[in-house]
């Protein structure tokens, strides 16, 4: 009786030895199986970067994706953003005017290179791009975000978009190694015009992520075909310093 009982537990003991060794072997198989897509430079200059990345929000996107630098500039001159204001600033300021997110300059150096990228990316891939330069009173000004195409829809997301910086950190209030932050507040909106050539239109970001993260859902062929597209981008050009 005894004897029956230590090999009835002692076959439990080894049934639960190997379903742990089976599951470990899967989680091993399974990271084995998905690598992180290598990153790839398309552009650098400066602190102006564009780059293709890993997605962690998609698998299925449409790349490559064939857009022309003409194309891609159209579709960034129809970004609109603006502050976000809450009521009582809104009833002493008015609603924040609606500017262009992407200044001509920009279009000119981000155009060529998104367009270059996504004609490389992979349906695991994005795109990621970071401008910035120094303004005319010393400070640093940036717009940083990220591109994809999921069949119909081109996907922009944005987490700054000219957002103004010190010179330096303010040491009375951050450390030394930290990197230099806002004057303002950051908090923006916005979105694509026509409107209705907007699919959707979303806001937040990661959790526990301090960036604020705002995306547009463009139906980008649609909207093409009715854009006037503005010629002259097809080659590729160097931006100029920006002016105020």
């Amino acid at each position: 009786m005894n004897g029956s009982s230590h090999s009835v537990h002692s076959h439990n003991q080894w049934s639960v030895r190997a379903l742990f060794i089976l599951i470990g072997l899967t989680v091993i198989t399974s990271c084995a199986s998905q690598p992180l897509a290598p990153q790839k430079t398309i552009y650098e200059s400066g602190l102006n970067t564009v780059r293709v990345e890993g997605d962690p929000d998609s698998t299925s996107n449409t790349h490559p994706t064939a857009l022309t630098p003409t194309e891609v500039g159209t579709l960034l001159r129809g970004v609109r953003s603006w502050e976000r204001r809450n009521v009582i600033h809104e009833l002493f300021s008015g609603q924040a005017d609606r500017t262009r997110a992407f200044r001509d300059e920009e279009i000119i150096l981000l155009a060529p290179a998104l367009s270059k990228a996504l004609a490389q990316a992979t349906p695991t891939q994005r795109i990621y791009f970071h401008l910035s330069h120094t303004t005319d009173q010393g400070e640093e000004e940036t717009t940083t975000g990220w591109l994809a195409v999921r069949g119909t829809i081109l996907s922009l997301s944005v987490s700054e978009v000219h957002d103004q910086h010190s010179p330096g950190p303010d040491i009375s209030k951050y450390d030394r190694q930290m990197p230099n932050v806002p004057e303002r507040s950051a908090a923006f909106d916005v979105t694509f015009e026509p409107e209705e050539y907007l699919a959707k239109v979303s806001s937040g970001g990661r959790l526990f992520a301090p960036d604020q993260r705002e995306e547009l859902q463009i139906l980008y062929r649609e909207a093409l075909s009715a854009m006037p597209i503005q010629p002259g981008l097809d080659q590729d050009r160097k931006i100029k310093p920006s002016q105020p």
